[in-house]
């Protein structure tokens, strides 16, 4: 059966599932991204003050950069029992690990109250950070793919991927509001502890939220079916047991694809956003300030943009928009340093804006794009570990990377030529990959390579 055949939900349970799932991934982005950014701006002060402050900084990184890898781990673990119990309750715990984690930052005391004691705790706690996100992405995104009107997927499921640039806009709102009130010493003094607190509040209002939506009714079908085979004693194959093996036998061409697609997509996000505090203001002689305000209005486009780079992709294609978003991206390099170095507050604003339009046409259509490719009972362990495993390689060392390459070079072209072999790698990964957009996500029996005739049909007359 053809996706264009599934009956739409009722409209006011799908915007509760979005909202539900919009809100969620707001609280997680914004408690990841604020690590980020003050990883960039006084972390290298309060946890390594032996070093200078350049390499302050890459320590600040290297603490960040550890939340990284543990997604992966997040990925299996959710992917495994998300995939066996359902899309809802593992959203719930992880909404819970990422909130206690970031509001027990907001009380860790520093390197002069604890000495070295304090990096360690820094780092284990942005283990916890990184395990959690690494389960939180694929369950809101498919909780939303699979609840919604299969003609208008790229479009819905579009919104938990706004969560990232909310939480950024979160999250840098909140510490430009506190840099613009309080001095240098009482920011640094116990001012950075406040964002960090505020989750506690915001995790009660997402767990209110998303205690009160109902499972995927695409996944309830699939273990309906499940245990029906159960009963009748045929053979069940591993993804009953182990979603991961099956995701390996019968999908690992989706799961490189995948990968593949978010190196672009990973690494010019947090080139973009969170590298770009250290360079605006040691390279290009900005105010903390005033390279916060640039990622915080840019950040509030980037949320506008993406619902529409994901209808978008309803129309024309999941391909054709992440194309376009990687090859935008590896082209914008060059002129987007050229601007910040002119020093103009104009100019900064316009750089970072546009690479973050161009960043949503890669970012928009990826829930969509990865949830189709995988079947039912191994879903969200493919989308989860193609996800986040690239993760590993792309965005972990992507503010690292680009810091050690101003270091050693001390000019942005490396790190612009970075990006472009990023771009080049997506540009290769996805233009290998089969259109998705005609998938029917109840076709709980799909297997490798499998795609369903209507879809075939449905691709042949797609210009």
């Amino acid at each position: 059966m053809a996706s264009g055949t599934t009956a739409p939900p009722p409209p006011g349970n799908l915007k509760r599932i979005v909202a539900a799932s919009l809100i969620g991934t707001t609280i997680e982005w914004y408690d990841f991204f604020l690590y980020g950014s003050a990883a960039a701006l006084v972390f290298n002060k309060l946890f390594f003050p032996d070093s200078d402050p350049l390499v302050g900084t890459l320590l600040s990184f290297l603490t960040y950069a550890v939340g990284f890898a543990a997604r992966p781990l997040g990925a299996l673990v959710f992917g495994h029992y998300g995939d066996r119990l359902g899309r809802k309750k593992l959203l719930v715990l992880s909404l819970l690990l990422m909130g206690g984690a970031t509001f027990a930052i907001g009380l860790l005391p520093t390197h002069a109250t604890i000495g070295s004691t304090a990096p360690v705790l820094l780092t284990v706690l942005r283990l916890v950070q990184g395990f959690a996100l690494g389960g939180e992405w694929g369950g809101a995104v498919l909780l939303v793919s699979e609840h919604g009107d299969a003609r208008r997927r790229g479009f819905w499921a579009s919104w938990p991927q706004t969560g990232a640039p909310a939480g950024q806009l979160l999250a840098t709102g909140v510490l430009s509001l506190l840099t613009a009130v309080l001095s240098d010493s009482a920011f640094g003094s116990w001012g950075w502890r406040i964002p960090f607190l505020l989750s506690g509040v915001l995790v009660i209002v997402g767990l209110w939220i998303r205690l009160s939506v109902d499972e995927s009714p695409v996944f309830k079908e699939a273990l309906a079916q499940a245990e029906a085979r159960k009963v009748a004693h045929t053979d069940t194959a591993d993804a009953e047991k182990l979603p991961l093996v099956s995701v390996l036998r019968h999908h690992w061409r989706d799961v490189l694809v995948a990968m593949g697609a978010r190196m672009a997509e990973n690494i010019s996000y947090y080139v973009i956003t969170a590298f770009i505090l250290v360079y605006a203001t040691t390279s290009a002689g900005l105010s903390k300030q005033t390279a916060l305000n640039a990622v915080l209005i840019a950040s509030a486009v980037h949320f506008a943009v993406i619902p529409g780079w994901g209808a978008l992709s309803d129309r024309i294609g999941r391909r054709p928009v992440y194309l376009l978003g990687a090859a935008g991206i590896g082209l914008w390099m060059f002129p987007f340093f050229s601007l910040i170095d002119t020093g103009g507050f104009g100019n900064l604003l316009l750089a970072v804006t546009v690479g973050l339009v161009l960043h949503g046409a890669m970012y928009a259509p990826q829930a969509a794009f990865f949830s189709e490719m995988f079947a039912t009972r191994m879903r969200y362990s493919g989308a989860s570990i193609g996800a986040q495993f690239a993760s590993v390689a792309a965005g972990a060392p992507a503010p690292l990377i680009a810091t050690a390459l101003l270091d050693a070079y001390g000019s942005s072209t490396p790190i612009a030529l970075y990006v472009i072999s990023a771009a080049v790698l997506t540009l290769v990964a996805v233009g290998l990959a089969k259109e998705t957009r005609h998938r029917d996500l109840a076709d709980v029996e799909a297997s490798a390579g499998a795609e369903p005739a209507a879809a075939r049909a449905a691709d042949a007359h797609t210009v």
